[in-house]
This record gives C-alpha cells, sequence and structure tokens, in this order.
C-alpha cells in the first residue's frame, strides 16, 4: 500500500461486499510561520509543518524530538543556531512516519545518536520502499523495547512504549524536570487521527494508552501533541487526551452497534460526522473503515 502525507487511499475489504476505495486527504497542513516556543524551563516545540517537534536546550545538552521534513528541519536548525552553539546530543522518533522523520537526514550531521522504538526502524525502511523514497531515509542507531532514559545536563528524559496504538512504534516522550510529555501522534486535538493499521495500529490499546499516560503523570503536565485541528491548540492537559480516548471509544460503539443493526460497512461509513465529535476536522469514513477492520477481525 503506498500513502503520502497529503493523500491517502485506503482499501479496506468489507466481508462479502467487496473492496470499498476512500480517497482522503490525510495531515494535508498549509506551510506555516516557524516558530520556537517555550514551554517551561529548558523545554519547548517548534512548529511549521509536519508534526510538532520537541525540544530541550540548556548549556550541557540538547534533545531533539521528532524532524519534521529536510525543509523545515532545516529551518530548525537555523533557529536552533540561534539559541545555542552545541550540537544536537539526541534525536528522538516518536514513530516512523514521514511527517516525524524526513527531516532526519538534514539533521544527522549535526546529531550525535538518533533514538527510536525497536520498530520503527523496519516500519520506516518498508515504508519508505513502498514511496521509493530509501535515498532520502535515516535511520534509528539506538533503539529500545519498553523503556529507554537519558540524563541531558542534570535533567531526566525517558521514553516509554506502550504497545501498539498509532503504530506499532509509538514513543511517549517525558522531559521529566519540566514535567512535560511529547506524544506524538498519539495525539490529535479535535482532528480525525490517522490509524496505520498496516504499521501495526490498534485502536483499543490506544484507549488503553491514552488513560495510562494519564494516570503515569499529574494534573499538572503539559502535553505536547502531534497534530491539532484548525483553531485548537497543540499543547495542552491530561484531560484533552481523556478527551481524545472518548473518541475512539465513540468510534468503536458507533461501528459495533451499526454491525449489530444489519448495516453494512458502507452504510456504516456513510456519515458526515462521527455521533458526538461534529466539531472534529476532516472527515470520519477512513477511520469507521479501520475500526470495522479492527471489530471484525476479533
Amino acid at each position: 500500500m503506498k500513502w503520502n502525507r497529503r493523500e491517502f487511499i485506503v482499501t479496506s475489504t468489507f466481508g462479502t461486499v467487496g473492496t470499498a476505495l476512500y480517497r482522503v486527504p490525510l495531515l494535508a497542513q498549509p506551510p506555516s510561520t516557524p516558530e520556537f516556543t517555550a514551554l517551561r524551563g529548558d523545554v519547548g516545540i517548534f512548529t511549521a509543518r509536519g508534526g510538532t517537534m520537541g525540544w530541550l536546550i540548556n548549556p550541557d545538552a540538547v534533545v531533539v524530538v521528532d524532524s519534521q521534513y529536510a525543509d523545515t528541519a532545516q529551518m530548525f536548525l537555523d533557529g536552533l543556531g540561534e539559541r545555542t552553539s552545541r550540537r544536537i546530543d539526541v534525536l528522538i522518533n516518536t514513530h516512523h512516519h514521514g511527517d516525524h522523520t524526513a527531516g532526519n537526514q538534514t539533521l544527522r550531521p549535526s546529531v550525535d545518536r538518533i533514538v527510536a522504538h525497536a520498530n520503527v526502524p523496519g516500519l520506516q525502511r518498508r515504508q519508505a520502499a513502498q514511496r521509493d523514497t530509501e535515498a532520502a531515509q535515516e535511520y534509528a542507531d539506538e533503539t529500545f523495547d519498553e523503556n529507554w532514559s537519558l540524563d541531558a545536563g542534570g535533567q531526566q528524559v525517558s521514553a516509554r512504549h506502550y504497545g501498539p496504538a498509532h503504530t506499532g512504534g509509538d514513543g511517549v516522550i517525558f522531559f521529566e524536570d519540566a514535567n512535560v510529555v511529547h506524544m506524538g501522534d498519539l495525539m490529535f486535538n479535535h482532528r480525525h487521527p490517522f490509524i496505520d493499521r498496516p504499521g501495526g495500529a490498534l485502536i483499543r490499546n490506544w484507549i488503553t494508552t491514552l488513560e495510562q499516560v494519564v494516570a503515569d503523570h499529574d494534573s499538572d503536565t503539559t502535553y505536547i501533541f502531534g497534530h491539532a485541528g484548525p483553531g485548537h491548540p497543540i499543547t495542552g492537559p491530561g484531560s484533552v487526551l481523556l478527551g481524545m480516548r472518548d473518541y475512539f471509544a465513540g468510534l468503536l460503539e458507533y461501528v459495533e452497534q451499526g454491525i449489530a443493526g444489519g448495516k453494512s460497512a458502507e452504510e456504516i461509513a456513510q456519515v458526515e460526522q462521527l455521533p458526538g465529535f461534529g466539531d472534529y476536522s476532516g472527515e470520519p469514513a477512513r477511520n469507521i473503515g479501520t475500526a470495522y477492520e479492527e471489530v471484525t477481525a476479533g
């Protein structure tokens, strides 16, 4: 299956009714003004195009989370040079998708090591082969299975894999001293998320992951989101994570009710908005199809 971040074709086989083809835009973000935003202490975010980047900059360490695209990664490097003369000690990829890893090659000469969950390099290679972009890739040279940690100039940075959710290789990054958590694409704020089932996604465990992340942190924790719908912030409290949990629960419930009512997959997907989530940007049909596949798979 070939896809890109601006247009995604999902082919779902729905039992005896044949193949339904949805052609929908995916994360089609217009370029925006590159912006460094400080959050707490030495931690902040960089936004331009693609998944939100995170950073920690102190006199003794620089840690970066995700790399967006080649052009915006260069914009990030330019801005970083105005803030520190240090190299990047560690670049952490939250998962393998191109809008989070396509800037790896741009950052590589300035990075000592790239870290990701153990499933990320393989998923990234498969994606690159599907897109014929192998020459543009730079892969993690250090991986972890469940947990990873670093002393970054006296400040602790850790990563944890909670199991398959958005993909099969998601990492949650915790800047412990600042009490800031980077969620990668485990969080889409009021935007229909991309559920990468071929890449190992599992909606049920995504629900569990969001609940567990909130339970593992406190009420003062600030979360960085991978993406947000128009007019919605790219950071927020744990209540926003629980709101996305409710979205997935509602998605599964809607599909299960449709199946119980004898509706076909196409009939279930024929809604303009997911009931109860009409303020989410994008179209729900793709995610309804993905949820149908997960529910009927058992």
